[in-house]
């Protein structure tokens, strides 16, 4: 084998290092999950505005065992895409741990939202509430956990 500089080993190293990074960037949830985690989210807050407590209590535990289940399955790395298959040390450790903080920080909001429309004397407010965090997650949610991605460097 020919011996090799030191800037060309830096320099192929480097190269190494930016693929990882750009596969490591692609990983995520794809859209439809965003817009099932929506309509979720809306048939919750219809649940619990308008149905007793205990159903709204069983379709909030249902709909975190389901979003816990298939959000694990598809973060975990090892799903084929028809490109690629991802590692788990590529896909990284934090990231389910993001969607987690990012799903309660839509819960703080969903609630910040209820007590402010109630307040203001919005019938229903958990419904409305429950609507607007559907539409940002909907439209926004893979922007929302790029941008996260970005600021905690997972």
């Amino acid at each position: 084998m020919d011996d090799i500089a030191a800037e060309q080993a830096r320099a192929a190293l480097d190269t190494v290092d930016r693929a990882h990074r750009q596969v490591a960037e692609e990983i995520g949830l794809p859209r439809g999950y965003w817009w099932a985690m929506a309509a979720g989210w809306l048939v919750l807050g219809v649940i619990g505005a308008l149905g007793p407590w205990w159903p709204a209590a069983i379709a909030t535990l249902a709909f975190g065992a389901g979003h816990a289940l298939l959000a694990a399955r598809l973060l975990n790395g090892q799903r084929r895409t028809n490109r690629l298959q991802v590692s788990a040390a590529v896909a990284g450790r934090r990231i389910p741990l993001l969607v987690i903080g990012m799903l309660l920080g839509l819960v703080v909001i969903t609630v910040g939202a209820a007590f402010a429309l109630a307040a203001d004397g919005a019938e229903h407010p958990g419904i409305w509430a429950a609507a607007l965090v559907a539409a940002v997650v909907g439209f926004g949610g893979p922007e929302i956990l790029r941008l996260l991605r970005r600021w905690t460097r997972a």
